[in-house]
């Protein structure tokens, strides 16, 4: 903010404090239906508050604040279209029989008590390989979402099992454009980071592993004949064939590949509407309305599974609900959502109330655990305030990196704090750009799934536990101090 006094810091929390209350009290009238229209209007809101403080109280511009808020929406474009894309392939990976032959050898091959953290362990490895935690859940984790319904269990588990596995992979992955960001934004070689990475990681992800272990040995969930009934409904409506798996398996060979994630999934897209057309052409004819399958009522088909909701009906309530997709239409919601949430982030930081803010957290920074704890609590908070990962990541190392060289600590040191907090966290803020997708790709409200995130909740706690003891925290190495 160009020559204007910063905002006070009690000023500052007021479009907080605004945003904090219309979301209770919206989540509190809609539930689940809060993304429909009441959080949008709640963040336009608190952006409207903090626009009238900057404007009115301090003389800002609003062509700084515009300025603002475009580089915020400009910088979640690519993630808008990833998003898309993800609803195009629910509903193809879905009408193809992609994600029921899944579900189906799932059911086959998994055993109900072992089901959760097979899951975790499952979505680790295949996040581990492609580096991407939002493909992982889109694709193979809707699968398991799928099985795990099947099964009995609880949905908030099942997601909290998936996404916990998804996240992990995704820290220690050199694919990983979190990973490559947060270790270039404060100056350390990816492999440190990496390996320093791991003193937190990996206890996160054990605890993560006996915790679903556990609950998947004691929590109730239906039997094997329950899950046979599941399969053999899908049978009944898709046509299984094991040929159908190698629509996942391109999928995977492009993204270890390293193609870009909009290529990829724009591609497994395509591969499944060929499939649907081949292995389904009377659910094709179903969905377009018409009896006998011609070329133009397939590509009517085709394109209405990509872009609309499909309800294919099994016979079964819990089923139906299951196969039935929304595609890009789907999506629109969690769209507009990001957008207002990214008006939001960008007053605040053309404001200067989101500097202000953050200048709180470098008052408290005195030793190693203090400036850890600032770090992880600045994270946490520019999750909230700025709703995308991408930008909590920047601010945080940026903030802190040349305090970090001023006390001597390493510069790995940081570029773990920030990957234990703002990286892992944002899929658990329901207004965040992480939390919104999951939570509509996974059919599950992050309320719901929360609780469940064993390792995105252990991760931050984890951090400051080692920061406590000094385990592998070493001062005054000039290699690894932070480059002033």
């Amino acid at each position: 903010m160009e020559n204007q006094k910063l905002p006070a810091v009690w000023v500052s929390t007021i479009p907080l404090a605004v945003l904090a209350s219309l979301l209770f009290l919206v989540i509190r009238c809609f539930g689940g239906g809060a993304i429909d229209g009441g959080s949008q209007i709640a963040l336009l809101s608190a952006s409207s508050v903090a626009a009238m403080l900057a404007i009115g109280v301090y003389g800002c511009r609003w062509a700084t604040l515009e300025e603002a808020i475009v580089d915020n929406v400009r910088s979640s474009a690519s993630a808008l279209i990833i998003l898309l894309l993800i609803g195009a392939i629910a509903g193809t990976w879905m009408v193809s029989g992609v994600v029921p032959t899944m579900i189906c050898y799932g059911l086959e091959i998994l055993h109900p008590s072992f089901f959760l953290v097979a899951s975790c362990a499952i979505c680790a490895c295949v996040s581990l390989m492609t580096g991407s935690s939002w493909t992982t859940i889109a694709t193979i984790g809707v699968a398991l979402m799928g099985i795990g319904r099947a099964m009995g269990f609880a949905e908030g588990w099942v997601a909290g099992a998936i996404i916990s596995g998804a996240y992990f992979g995704d820290k220690v992955s050199l694919l990983s454009d979190t990973t490559v960001l947060a270790s270039s934004t404060v100056g350390v070689p990816v492999f440190d980071h990496i390996r320093y990475m791991l003193r937190t990681t990996a206890p996160s992800f054990a605890v993560a592993l006996v915790v679903f272990t556990v609950a998947g040995l004691t929590l109730p969930h239906g039997d094997a004949a329950h899950a046979d009934l599941y399969a053999g409904a899908l049978r009944a409506t898709f046509r299984i064939t094991p040929w159908l798996l190698a629509v996942p398996f391109l999928t995977g060979i492009l993204i270890a590949r390293r193609w870009p994630a909009i290529v990829t999934l724009f591609v497994a897209a395509v591969l499944a509407c060929a499939a649907m057309v081949a292995v389904q052409p009377e659910l094709v004819a179903r969905i377009a309305g018409v009896e006998r399958l011609d070329l133009l009522a397939g590509f009517k088909g085709v394109l209405m599974s990509c872009y609309g909701p499909t309800a294919l009906s099994a016979g079964d309530p819990q089923l139906d609900e299951l196969i039935a997709t929304r595609g890009m239409a789907g999506m629109l919601n969690t769209v507009w959502l990001i957008v207002c949430a990214m008006c939001f982030g960008g007053v605040m930081t053309g404001s200067g109330m989101l500097r202000a803010l953050t200048e709180v957290f470098l008052r408290f920074v005195r030793r190693t655990f203090s400036a850890v704890a600032s770090t992880v609590g600045a994270g946490i908070f520019f999750n909230l305030c700025t709703a995308d990962q991408y930008i909590s990541i920047i601010l945080s190392g940026r903030l802190f990196r040349d305090l970090y060289a001023d006390r001597g600590l390493e510069a790995r040191l940081l570029s773990r704090s920030v990957e234990d907090s703002a990286t892992v966290c944002s899929v658990l803020i329901p207004w965040n750009s992480c939390g919104m997708t999951q939570a509509t790709v996974l059919g599950v409200s992050t309320f719901a799934y929360m609780p469940y995130c064993v390792f995105n909740l252990v991760s931050p706690v984890m951090s400051l536990l080692v920061a406590a003891t000094g385990w592998g925290i070493r001062r005054g190495d000039e290699k690894l101090r932070m480059k002033n």
